[in-house]
C-alpha cells in the first residue's frame, strides 16, 4: 500500500498527540512516510512537536519524517493529506463565547446559539485564507476539515470553493455516538452502518445496522430509554459535562421516539433548561483550560524531560481514527462508507439545495458519494429549515456586513428566539470580537 504525506494544521492543539496515537494504531489502514505540524502559535506548538517527536521515534519506526513548523510551504507544498482544525482566538475566546451567552440566561455553547455565531465569525476569515494558501500550493491534497462550527466554516468555505471536491468537511459527534451504541449492542463500531440527515450538529439516527443486515434501531431505542446512556469513547467517557450531554439525550429519545437523536440536539430541544444548567465561573472551556489543557502540557514536559513516553498515558481515540479512516478511503479509494458534510442538491428534496446537509456517503478517490434521504416529515423539515435559516443569515451578514443579518440570525436561533435578549447579547458579542468580527453596518 503506498505511503502518504500528512499535514495536520493546529499542530499545537490539544488533540495532536491523541491524533498522532490514532496514526500509530491505525498505520495498517493509512501508511505514512512522512507527518508534519503546522501552526501560527510557535511556542505551543514546539512543546507539542517535541513530545510528538519522541512519540513518534519510539511507537512508528517507519515513518520516514516528522517535523513541525509555521512555514507554510514547507507544511503545505507535498502533503497527500492535511487535517485541519484551529480554533481562532483559542480558549480564552472560547470562554467568551460560552460566558456571555449564559449571563443574558441563554445556552452557552461553543457551536450553538450566540457562542457558535461567534465562533464561527471569528473562524471564516482564518478557514479562508489557509484553503486559499494551501490551494496556491497545493492543488491536490486532500483537505479534511473538522473546524468548528463546521455548520457555519462549511457553508463559508462551499461559497468561496464551491468546486473544490478534494475539500471535505467532517465532524466525528456521529461517529462517538455510534462508540456508545456499538458498546451498548457488543458489537464493533466499525462493524454498524448508519443511516442518518441532518445539518452538522443538527441531526438523527434513522437506522442503525450492522454490516451483515441485521437491525439494532428499535432494541437500541429500547436499550437506551430504560437503562444508562453513557459516552463510551474514552476522550469523552469520564467528562461529567459529556455524562450529563448523554443523559439529556436519553430524553429526547424518550420525548421524540421516531429516531435517534444527535446529541447536540439537547440545545435547541431543551433551551431554557440547559441554560439554566450552566455557570459563567465554570464554562466547558474553563473546565477544558483546568483540565485537559494543562494534563497534556504536563505530559509534554514530562515526555521531553525524560526523552521517552514511559508512565504516559497517550492513547488514540474514536475521533482521530474516524479521520484517519475517511482518510484512507479517499486516498486507497475504499469507497467505505462515512457520515459527512456536503451539499445538499436533493439529497433531501424538501430542504434548500445549497444547505449543507450531514448525510452517508461513500468515499473514494472522485470524493464524496452521499446517498438520498429524501424527503422529510414536517418536523423535521421545519426545525431544519429554521436552523438552515439562521445558518445561512450568520454567512449573509459576514459576507455583506450586514448588522440586521446577525441579529435576524440569532433572533431565529431556537437557542435566543427573544429579540431583546439577541441585541443585549449581540452588543456584549461584538465588543468580546472587536479584533476579529468584520465591522458590520
Amino acid at each position: 500500500m503506498k505511503k502518504s504525506k500528512l499535514t495536520i494544521l493546529g499542530g499545537g492543539s490539544t488533540y495532536t498527540l491523541g491524533i498522532l496515537m490514532s496514526l500509530i494504531e491505525e498505520s495498517n489502514h493509512l501508511p505514512l512516510s512522512e507527518i508534519t505540524l503546522y501552526d501560527t502559535d510557535i511556542s505551543r506548538q514546539e512543546k507539542i512537536g517535541k513530545a510528538a517527536n519522541i512519540l513518534l521515534k519510539e511507537h512508528y519506526p517507519s515513518l520516514e519524517k516528522f517535523e513541525y513548523t509555521s512555514n507554510q510551504s514547507t507544511a503545505f507544498k507535498d502533503a497527500d493529506i492535511i487535517f485541519v482544525q484551529i480554533r481562532t482566538g483559542g480558549l480564552l475566546m472560547r470562554e467568551l463565547d460560552e460566558q456571555i451567552p449564559i449571563q443574558h440566561g441563554l445556552v452557552g455553547q461553543e457551536t450553538c446559539g450566540g457562542g457558535g455565531m461567534s465562533y464561527g465569525l471569528r473562524s471564516i476569515p482564518d478557514m479562508l485564507q489557509l484553503v486559499e494558501a494551501i490551494r496556491s500550493i497545493n492543488k491536490e491534497a486532500w483537505i479534511l476539515n473538522y473546524t468548528n462550527p463546521a455548520a457555519i466554516v462549511g457553508l463559508a468555505l462551499d461559497k468561496v470553493f464551491p468546486d473544490d471536491n478534494r475539500l471535505l468537511n467532517i465532524c466525528d459527534m456521529p461517529i462517538a455516538i455510534m462508540k456508545s451504541y456499538a458498546d451498548i449492542l457488543d458489537e464493533d463500531v466499525w462493524n454498524l452502518e448508519a443511516d442518518y440527515f441532518g445539518l452538522n450538529h443538527f441531526g438523527w439516527f434513522t437506522k442503525i445496522q450492522n454490516k451483515y443486515g441485521h437491525d439494532y434501531t428499535s432494541e437500541l431505542k429500547h436499550l437506551i430509554q430504560n437503562n444508562d446512556f453513557k459516552p463510551t469513547d474514552k476522550l469523552i467517557a469520564n467528562d461529567p459535562s459529556w455524562q450529563s450531554t448523554f443523559k439529556q439525550a436519553k430524553q429526547m429519545v424518550q420525548d421524540f421516539e421516531e429516531y435517534l437523536p444527535n446529541t447536540y440536539l439537547q440545545y435547541y430541544l431543551y433551551p431554557n433548561q440547559l441554560s439554566q444548567k450552566e455557570s459563567a465561573n465554570n464554562t466547558r472551556a474553563r473546565q477544558v483550560i483546568n483540565g485537559r489543557e494543562k494534563e497534556v502540557f504536563n505530559d509534554c514536559d514530562t515526555i521531553i524531560k525524560q526523552n521517552n513516553t514511559e508512565n504516559i498515558d497517550i492513547s488514540g481515540d474514536i475521533h482521530g481514527v474516524y479521520m484517519i479512516r475517511i482518510a484512507a478511503s479517499l486516498v486507497h479509494h475504499l469507497k467505505e462508507r462515512f457520515i459527512i458534510i456536503t451539499r445538499n442538491e436533493g439529497i433531501i428534496p424538501n430542504l434548500p439545495s445549497d444547505a449543507l446537509v450531514e448525510v452517508p456517503a461513500l468515499l473514494g478517490r472522485n470524493g464524496a458519494e452521499p446517498f438520498k434521504v429524501g424527503e422529510i416529515s414536517t418536523f423535521y423539515k421545519g426545525l431544519l429549515e429554521n436552523q438552515y435559516a439562521y445558518e445561512k443569515l450568520v454567512l449573509e451578514a459576514y459576507f455583506e456586513n450586514d448588522y440586521n443579518k446577525l441579529l435576524q440570525a440569532l433572533v431565529l436561533n431556537r437557542t435566543v428566539i427573544d429579540t431583546n435578549k439577541a441585541k443585549n447579547v449581540l452588543s456584549d458579542l461584538f465588543e468580546a470580537n472587536k479584533e476579529y468580527w468584520p465591522n458590520l453596518n
